[in-house]
């Protein structure tokens, strides 16, 4: 009963894997932000600058998925995935053989990108919104590329939203455990199915609180870190 550290000893312990899981959700939530970072821009920037009376409806588009429950979508590509389903169904009418993409790392990425989109999206397009436009015709009146535009004005006024976007959207990303075990069934462990386990199955609450508190305290230390970097009172339209 007394405090002990053999807990978080036995989770670097080289003879327990249950670090590999903490990589996995790592690797998977890194890769989840930089993929989202790519598309979410384009769209970000539409929704700021050029959609103009349809940017509503688009938006639309992107917060209605999340009406419906998440499960319920993962399991819907599950279906789409699936041999004989949507996906295997149309290519062999077409006389084309399905790839076996289900319960695949890759498959994981696939969801998690698709479940965490708005959450990327939205607050990038808060900061492009942010940016004056006198600002960007002043530079170009001044003879700056379409380049030296975007890197040195438009992208450190818009950071702000894009940071915030990123840390939500890393934050999210490595507490997932649904994508995980619906569409990638046991291939992948993440960090989030072992804390589940040893609360549930294994009754090892000790390794159980050190797994979530190593948790907590990375993703603590990467938003105080990100929070260091933010100005909130430009963001909230104070000054």
């Amino acid at each position: 009963r007394s405090f002990t550290l053999e807990n978080y000893a036995e989770i670097f312990d080289p003879a327990n894997t249950v670090w590999i899981s903490f990589v996995w959700s790592l690797a998977l939530a890194c890769a989840t932000v930089l993929i989202l970072a790519v598309i979410a821009y384009p769209i970000a920037w539409g929704l700021a600058r050029t959609f103009g009376k349809w940017a509503g409806l688009v938006s639309l588009l992107f917060v209605f998925p999340l009406f419906i429950s998440e499960n319920i979508r993962l399991y819907g590509w599950v279906l789409f995935f699936i041999k004989g389903g949507v996906l295997d169904g149309t290519l062999k009418t077409m006389g084309l053989a399905a790839p076996d993409l289900l319960f695949k790392p890759g498959t994981i990425l696939f969801g998690m990108t698709y479940v965490y989109l708005p959450f990327m999206l939205f607050p990038m397009s808060l900061g492009l919104s942010l940016i004056p436009r006198d600002l960007v015709d002043a530079a170009r009146d001044l003879g700056a590329s379409r380049w030296q535009i975007w890197r040195e004005v438009e992208l450190p006024l818009a950071m702000p939203g894009i940071l915030i976007g990123l840390l939500l959207t890393f934050v999210l990303a490595v507490g997932a455990i649904a994508e995980a075990k619906i569409l990638g069934g046991q291939a992948v462990i993440v960090i989030t199915h072992d804390i589940e386990i040893a609360f549930t199955y294994s009754q090892n609450w000790p390794l159980g609180s050190a797994l979530a508190v190593l948790l907590v305290l990375i993703i603590g230390g990467l938003t105080l870190f990100a929070l260091r970097h933010l100005d909130l009172d430009r963001i909230l339209g104070r000054r």
